[in-house]
């Protein structure tokens, strides 16, 4: 039987519309006579969504009780039974309640799968496994389900369900999405305006890493080894060295001619030493990478000409940036071409720029030194025979009939042929000068017979000395190995320890880290998730997070796990690594160990801080309600109790004062409610002012109602022009910081001062200014700031005399409508507030929502 194929409907955020498109699409479905049944669909109470179930036939969910409740899961059984065509699916990463073993909904949907039954499903991006910490940081809620993306991946479509977050929010103050009693709550938390472009942008990216995985995928599937250039991508091939600055302006001038590129730069390292490597210009360089908007990446290899070309290609890289050669003439004779020349040979059809810089031809200060290669040992068999050929003939010409001398200078060649060839060359050349002695300069000459015993003693000696210089060559070559790949083990981990004193190490940063080093296809971080099922304990592996194609799902179906500690699990794929690399992934594991404890402990500072913070706000309008609301409820409450008494007769004079006071109170009861509302409202990013050209002096005198006559001077030019605002919030922050002003600086005179000489500016715009300028004590600098924060009040002001919301409301509105509400000292004392808003262009905007027009001409101070 076939296997069924999956389509997954993933959105930003809940609310975005991913039941309503698949119930849309079911009525598609079954208008083109596919058999459709809906599996499981949660409406969650919206109306719309929940319509469109009719018409549809249903698998009824079946009841599980868990922790006495009941829930509504997924009949698989029955839909097993049923063997639809096409199921419906929600909530993809669910978990499932109760039967004992703890499961996921894709889990059962993968039987579903398995029995050839297409699935429809719905994800949100939070419940991705490699985004759920991202989200969570986001967000400041937990993620406690999650799928892994290698799941994900797996389904034969993904499609976005997107809608912009301005659109979201509408819909939810709407009560399109949660009920009325619980949307200032989502507002103010979860859907906030920057929080829901975020997820947006982490969806947009996420879709676009899959559309290039699976390209990738493709790719690989098909054995194709060419680069696809479906965007620009630049690599910079760096050793370290300081020339790699100008490699990297380079790569970024040309990635500057075209949109969408992405530039990437890739420390190659070899895998048994460090070629001329400095700690500072690999860091300085990590750093203009960033700057760039470039990524740093590390890799290392036994030839490194061909690991900076497999990273490309598996970057599917378009262009190659790389730097003349370094070597002097003698190494490259000695070594061949240098890692340039290989780049281009085997550069296929990836563009490669070689660049020159200074330090072109100048020599490395650390060479690499390993095992010699074929072209080595070719070269030194070449010297093998040559070079005693070569002295043998020289001595027969020049020195004739001297075995001392013919001796020695054999010696010499012999431990040259070391030098270049290594152990067996050098022994060659041993055997091969011995013979040459024995025939032409030992006594008799032109045969191998040797008369003088003496001489044959020498031969013997020459042949261990040989031998013995050879090996002293080859174990001192060996152990220089072993130092420079110590030394390359040690910057690999110094980078690892960089980034975490520098705290920019996420779980997919290391695993990426990890996947590089040592050169393999995939990386897994593992955990076992053991239940208990009759008695017997069973070995759940979850997936934390992964890194390449294709990660393992188990460590015994990897080529490589590391248990870093109990019931965590680093599984690597790709090639199974000798015992060095071993030792440098047991060091890899212990960093990850690290890596976690400090990402738990910053969610724990985080949450944390948002308690923190919580209870500030909380004490805060704890201290409101129970003095500044009091107070005003208790003007009220001994106000109506006289006026109830009917053994008292008041006056009329003194009935009047008495409802005066009720009135006044009320007032002031309402005054304080509108701010914190207010304030609730700005602190979730729900105030959209409806805006139009407004005059000052109209704003003005609506907002100075209410003030005692001659309180307030206006000195208002007649010219004045119209400014873009909201009319009832422009009269709101007037009065707040009028009446603000007359509360501290009661003895002092208050001027409105309008200006018009010169043009002040927003953003570059004009603008139009109001200034409320007062000769009281004035505000402190240090001060200034704190005073636009809600709740606060100067030391001195008694309670009962506001919340200290005035200032913040004011300034909150005025940045709502476009402006800037500040503060500046008043010249000879006192303090001037300064209200900018752009000039109107005489048109009046169409209502965006989320504030009652009605609520925005409300008036009010404090």
């Amino acid at each position: 039987m076939a296997r069924g194929t999956l389509r997954i409907l993933l959105g930003a955020a809940p609310g975005v519309g991913k039941t309503y498109t698949m119930l849309e699409e079911a009525h598609q479905k079954v208008a083109q006579g596919v058999d459709t049944v809906v599996a499981l669909a949660l409406h969650h109470g919206r109306k719309e969504t929940a319509s469109l179930l009719d018409g549809l036939e249903i698998i009824p969910p079946k009841r599980v009780e868990y922790r006495g409740s009941s829930f509504d899961e997924m009949d698989v059984e029955a839909v097993l039974r049923r063997a639809p065509q096409l199921a419906l699916v929600d909530e993809y990463a669910h978990t499932v309640v109760g039967e004992g073993v703890a499961r996921k909904r894709w889990q059962d949907v993968e039987l579903l799968l398995a029995a050839g039954i297409d699935v429809i499903s719905t994800l949100n991006i939070q419940h991705l496994a490699s985004l759920g910490d991202v989200v969570s940081q986001i967000t400041n809620t937990k993620q406690g389900e999650t799928v892994p993306d290698d799941v994900v991946r797996r389904a034969n479509q993904i499609e976005l369900v997107d809608i912009s977050p301005e659109l979201l929010r509408q819909r939810l103050s709407a009560g399109h999405v949660y009920a009325a009693d619980k949307v200032d709550a989502a507002l103010a938390n979860y859907f906030r305006m920057g929080n829901l472009s975020a997820l947006r942008e982490l969806a947009l990216l996420w879709l676009a890493d899959q559309v290039e995985d699976g390209l990738s995928a493709y790719r690989a599937d098909n054995r194709i080894e060419a680069s696809w250039p479906t965007r620009e991508r630049v690599v910079v091939g760096l050793t370290g060295g300081a020339e790699g600055e100008v490699l990297i302006r380079r790569a970024a001038r040309i990635l500057a001619r075209v949109s969408g590129g992405e530039l990437l730069g890739v420390h190659v390292r070899a895998a048994d030493g460090v070629l001329g490597e400095s700690p500072r210009e690999i860091e300085a360089q990590r750093q203009l990478l960033k700057d760039l908007g470039g990524s740093y990446h590390s890799v290392t290899g036994d030839d490194p000409a061909q690991a900076l070309l497999e990273f490309a290609r598996s970057a599917n890289a378009t262009q190659l940036v790389v730097g003349t050669s370094r070597r002097k003439w003698l190494a490259r004779l000695l070594k061949g071409p240098g890692v340039g020349s290989k780049v281009v040979r085997g550069s296929g059809d990836i563009d490669v720029h070689m660049v020159s810089h200074p330090l072109g031809a100048k020599g490395i200060r650390f060479r690499r030194v390993g095992a010699p290669g074929r072209r080595r040992l070719i070269l030194g068999f070449a010297l093998a025979i040559f070079l005693p050929s070569l002295i043998e003939a020289v001595l027969a010409t020049w020195v004739p009939d001297n075995f001392v001398t013919d001796t020695l200078l054999q010696l010499v060649g012999c431990v040259i042929v070391a030098v270049v060839g290594g152990l067996w060359p050098a022994l060659f050349a041993a055997v091969f000068s011995s013979l040459l002695l024995n025939f032409f300069s030992a006594e008799p000459t032109l045969t191998f017979s040797i008369a003088d015993p003496e001489n044959l003693l020498s031969l013997v000696v020459f042949v261990l000395v040989s031998v013995v210089v050879a090996v002293v060559v080859d174990v001192a070559t060996r152990r220089t190995r072993e130092a420079l790949r110590a030394g390359a083990e040690a910057a690999t981990l110094s980078e690892l320890a960089r980034g975490a004193v520098a705290g920019e190490d996420s779980l997919q940063t290391f695993l990426d880290q990890v996947r590089e080093a040592f050169r393999v296809d995939s990386v897994a971080l593992l955990v076992d998730d053991s239940a208990d099922s009759g008695g017997a304990e069973q070995t759940r592996w979850r997936l934390e997070a992964a890194s390449g194609e294709n990660p393992p799902l188990a460590p015994e179906t990897a080529d490589n796990s590391e248990e870093v500690e109990p019931g965590l699990v680093l599984a690597l794929d790709g090639r199974v690594l000798d015992a060095s690399d071993r030792r440098l992934l047991a060091a890899f594991g212990a960093h990850l160990v690290a890596l976690r404890q400090r990402i738990q402990l910053n969610a724990s500072r985080r949450e944390n801080m948002r308690l923190a913070e919580g209870n500030t706000m909380r004490t805060s309008i704890l201290r409101a309600v129970s003095h500044d609301l009091r107070t005003p409820l208790a003007a009220i409450k001994l106000s109506v109790s006289s006026l109830r008494q009917e053994e008292v007769h008041f006056a009329p004079d003194d009935e009047a004062e008495l409802l005066a006071s009720i009135e006044s109170s009320a007032d002031r009861l309402d005054a304080l409610v509108g701010n914190l509302l207010d304030m609730s409202r700005i602190s979730s990013d729900a105030v959209n002012p409806l805006l139009g050209p407004v005059r000052w002096s109209d704003a003005i005198d609506a907002a100075l109602l209410g003030q005692p006559e001659g309180a307030v001077r206006l000195e208002l030019p007649p010219n004045m022009p119209a400014v873009e605002a909201d009319p009832g919030m422009l009269e709101r922050v007037i009065a707040n910081v009028v009446e603000n002003a007359l509360k501290y600086a009661p003895d002092s005179d208050l001027v409105l001062v309008g200006t018009v000489s010169g043009i002040p500016m927003i953003d570059g715009h004009p603008a139009s200014e109001l200034r409320i300028v007062d000769h009281g004590r004035g505000v402190a600098a240090e001060d200034v700031v704190a005073m636009f924060r809600p709740f606060q009040r100067l030391d001195d002001v008694p309670a009962g005399s506001g919340v200290g919301l005035g200032l913040a409301v004011a300034k909150g509105f005025t940045e709502a409508m476009g402006g800037v509400l500040s503060a500046e000292a008043t010249p000879g004392g006192g303090l001037t507030m300064v209200v900018r808003l752009p000039l109107s262009a005489g048109r009046r905007a169409a209502p965006t929502g989320d504030i009652d027009p009605a609520h925005s001409q409300e008036r009010g101070a404090l």
